[in-house]
C-alpha cells in the first residue's frame, strides 16, 4: 500500500508505516479509529527512540505519558515535537477512553501532527530513506471519505488490549540499563548515533507548524474541560481598544448562559 504522507517510513520503519497509514486512511472516514492509530504509531515511535537512542533515560514506568514527559525525551525531540506528541496522545486517549464524539477535525489534526513527528524521526535517524525536504502535509492528499462501519468505543478498547499484549516491554528490554544491551543492539545504537550526527549537520528546513499545534492543543484542553467550541468562540470582535479604529479581536471567548432571575 502506498501513502502520500508516510511512504518514507516503509523501508526502515515498517512497523510505524503499518500503523501510520491506518491513521491516514481513516482520517476522513472514521475519526475515532484514525486517532487511535495515530497514538499507536506514536507509541511505537517513542519505543523505538528509547531503544536506540542512549540519550533517553527510561523512567520508572514505560507508559506512553510517562515516557514523553521524561525530561530527556523533551530534550531530544525539542519543545515543538514534545507538544505534538502530547496532542496525539491526548486525542488517542479520547478515542479509546471517552464517550465524547471524536470530530473529523480531531482525526485530521492527529494525522497531521503524526506526519511532522515521523518526518523528524526519519530525517534525524534515517540511513537509507530520509524524507524529501520538500514533503508537506496536505489535506487534499488524504484519502477521501468512504462508507465503512464505525468502530465503537468497546471495539477500540479491545483492540488496544490485543495490540499491547504483543508489544515489546521497554522495561524488560532495558532492565539493567546499558549493561544488559547485547552486542547487536549496541552496534545499532552506534549506527543511529552516527546517522543522527550526520543528518543534523544539514539544516532542517521543514515547517513543523508550531503555532497551529499550539492553538489546537488549547482547543483540546478546553474540550476536555467540557466546553463545546464553535466559530462563535474564536476571533470575536470587541470595541474600546486603544487603536485608531477602536476595535480589536479576542482569540477565545467562552460563553456562559445565565438563567433568568
Amino acid at each position: 500500500m502506498t501513502s502520500p504522507h508516510f511512504q518514507f517510513l516503509e523501508t526502515e520503519w515498517p512497523i510505524l508505516f503499518e500503523a501510520a497509514i491506518k491513521a491516514e486512511s481513516m482520517a476522513n472516514t472514521d475519526a475515532r479509529t484514525a486517532c487511535f492509530y495515530a497514538r499507536r504509531t506514536l507509541e511505537k515511535a517513542v519505543a523505538w527512540l528509547y531503544k536506540y537512542d542512549p540519550a533517553l533515560k527510561l523512567p520508572y514506568q514505560d507508559h506512553l505519558s510517562t515516557l514523553i514527559h521524561e525530561p530527556s525525551f523533551r530534550q531530544v525531540v525539542g519543545d515543538a515535537l514534545f507538544t505534538k506528541a502530547k496532542l496525539i496522545k491526548d486525542l488517542g486517549n479520547l478515542a479509546v477512553h471517552s464517550t465524547r464524539k471524536i470530530a473529523a477535525a480531531d482525526a485530521v489534526t492527529a494525522t497531521r501532527e503524526l506526519f511532522h513527528l515521523c518526518y523528524w524521526l526519519a530525517r534525524t535517524y534515517g540511513q537509507q530513506s530520509r524524507p524529501n525536504p520538500g514533503l508537506r502535509f496536505s489535506l487534499e492528499l488524504l484519502p477521501k471519505a468512504s462508507v465503512v462501519p464505525q468502530q465503537t468505543l468497546d471495539q477500540m478498547k479491545k483492540l488496544e488490549t490485543q495490540l499491547h499484549e504483543r508489544d515489546e516491554k521497554l522495561s524488560a528490554l532495558l532492565a539493567n540499563n546499558k549493561a544488559a544491551l547485547d552486542e547487536e543492539l549496541k552496534k545499532l545504537r552506534e549506527e543511529f548515533a552516527a546517522a543522527r550526527k550526520a543528518n543534523s549537520a544539514q539544516p532542517d528546513s521543514h515547517d513543523y507548524s508550531e503555532a497551529e499545534t499550539r492553538d489546537y492543543f488549547i482547543d483540546l484542553l478546553l474540550k476536555e474541560a467540557g466546553w463545546e467550541l464553535s466559530e462563535n468562540n474564536f476571533e470575536i470582535e470587541v470595541s474600546g481598544m486603544p487603536n485608531n479604529q477602536g476595535k480589536g479581536y479576542v482569540d477565545y471567548v467562552l460563553w456562559v448562559r445565565r438563567e433568568a432571575v
